[in-house]
């Protein structure tokens, strides 16, 4: 049995090296099949293929919700989207460069690549999202949740930003 574990149940694989009745089709050849990096399933090396990046909690998805994933591309020193809101969780993950992230309540971070980020969505303003090197591009990936009949993606006014400017973290002083 091979287990991944996060707070849930990530990769849980309950079935014999030969046993595929958890599979929706069959095999006809020998028993020599590989998963990945043609190691034969049986042996550990699909087990070691998998790596938990990102683990989030707690998370409200609405019922019928959605979801879309995307890849961002950022210039260099590229500020990224104004202040907006998701309306439901959205999962990142830096495929190269830097993101400058921030979320209302949380301090700005810078996250590399190969780092992840991820927002609860709904009432939350996300500040920034935009490329923090000034010479060289950042991507990054995020798969997005989205309630039904909400848009994705909301930006949010002057005027709702000033009401909240005290839910902000403090700004660097650097």
């Amino acid at each position: 049995m091979f287990t991944l574990y996060g707070r849930c149940n990530t990769v849980s694989d309950n079935t014999t090296a030969h046993d595929h009745s958890a599979h929706s089709h069959s095999h006809s050849h020998s028993h020599s099949h590989s998963h990945g990096h043609g190691a034969p399933e049986g042996t550990a090396g699909w087990m070691a293929a998998a790596k938990l990046l990102q683990d989030a909690a707690p998370l409200t998805v609405a019922e019928g919700a959605s979801a879309m994933t995307i890849l961002v591309e950022w210039e260099p020193g590229d500020p990224g989207t104004p202040p907006h809101r998701h309306s439901g969780p959205a999962f990142g993950y830096v495929v190269e460069g830097a993101v400058r992230f921030e979320l209302e309540g949380e301090p700005e971070r810078v996250v590399e690549a190969g780092g992840t980020f991820w927002e609860p969505g709904g009432d939350s303003i996300h500040y920034q999202d935009g490329n923090a090197l000034p010479d060289a591009r950042t991507r990054f990936v995020v798969t997005m949740l989205c309630a039904p009949g909400k848009p994705m993606l909301e930006l949010v006014d002057e005027k709702e930003l000033a009401e909240r400017a005290h839910l902000r973290a403090p700004r660097p002083t650097t």
